[in-house]
């Protein structure tokens, strides 16, 4: 069990079925999961639901390209106000890519007994991606619908993208024998293989308010290997998802052994935040002397906190912004 442990933890899997024409991924999210989490000190609801954003990133995210960045955001009007993530593509060959996540969220509003999605209330899921200097960012958005993150990510893919696309996640405190209780997630992305031109049919499609569904754009023998693998998928166990028992190259076997999968390099995965002095720096440097004033402790001081890790920046007023001074 160690051993599986060890070897497939903080990890994303790439893996194509070749009979159905479908591709996908398994990720398990283990020291990279704790790290994100135990940056701040969030109520379990919270924690849940960034857990779900962080593991659906992991599993998105596998798919950039070198130095791209990829974030989701998830803002509603709710007491959980805003969940976002980050993925950061690897910067060369053989390197791990990095993931952070934070949320923001009004404790006296949240209840405790409710749902955690039911706390997001009503707005988007974002999905944004970065390809680097002098490339326009890319941005697509849906509305908070469908009862889960997973759902709002699928929802997405089938609306802006036409990839019917489907999430299972399984995440949550674990405990192995002679250790401490600690965060786990594993999950699984299955996508149908994107077309030339994408088969839409009528006018919107059958999911909630129109939203397109994967038989709104499959057509009858697309649908027919779409509907079995996903009938494959919903034989899975959750702690199967989420190991270290099972690997995830054993878990597609047993899965999918006669779709014929075919599985890629894993790409590792590791807690990352980019903040830096210099980049809080650059951030202030739209602001005015006077704008910097207000913004001033009574110390003399002005601080800057990282939402993703906590790191804590003190500045002299006069070293920072457009009209900075220097020390010479």
């Amino acid at each position: 069990m160690t051993q599986g442990k060890i070897a497939w933890d903080d990890t994303v899997l790439p893996f194509q079925l070749d009979r159905s024409d479908i591709r996908g991924r398994v990720a398990r999210l283990d020291t990279a999961f704790e790290e994100i989490l135990a940056q701040h000190d969030y109520p379990p609801m919270i924690e849940g639901l960034v857990a779900e954003m962080a593991l659906l990133t992991a599993l998105i995210g596998q798919s950039m390209k070198l130095r791209w960045k990829l974030s989701l955001q998830v803002r509603g009007d709710g007491p959980a106000r805003l969940i976002a993530t980050d993925y950061y593509a690897p910067v060369g060959d053989d390197q791990p890519a990095r993931i952070r996540a934070y949320a923001s969220y009004d404790a006296d509003r949240l209840d405790e007994t409710a749902n955690p999605f039911s706390q997001i209330g009503k707005g988007y899921f974002a999905i944004l991606i970065d390809q680097g200097e002098d490339m326009t960012p890319y941005q697509g958005i849906t509305p908070i619908a469908g009862g889960s993150l997973a759902a709002c990510a699928q929802t997405y893919f089938s609306q802006s993208e036409q990839l019917p696309t489907r999430f299972e996640l399984s995440f949550g405190r674990s405990q192995l024998a002679g250790e401490g209780e600690h965060w786990r997630a594993g999950g699984m992305m299955l996508q149908h293989m994107p077309k030339a031109s994408p088969h839409v049919s009528g006018e919107g499609g059958s999911g909630h308010e129109g939203l397109l569904e994967a038989e709104d754009i499959l057509t009858d023998n697309e649908a027919e290997n779409w509907t079995r693998a996903n009938t494959l998928l919903d034989t899975v166990d959750e702690l199967e998802l989420i190991g270290p028992s099972v690997t995830p190259s054993d878990l597609l076997v047993r899965l999918f052994h006669e779709e014929e999968p075919r599985v890629y390099d894993p790409q590792p995965v590791k807690f990352g935040c980019t903040c830096s002095e210099d980049r809080v720096r650059q951030s202030l440097s739209i602001y005015s002397a006077k704008d910097l004033t207000h913004m001033t402790k009574d110390d003399g001081t002005l601080t800057a906190d990282c939402q993703f890790c906590g790191a804590h920046y003190v500045f002299d007023p006069a070293t920072v912004g457009f009209e900075a001074k220097s020390d010479g």
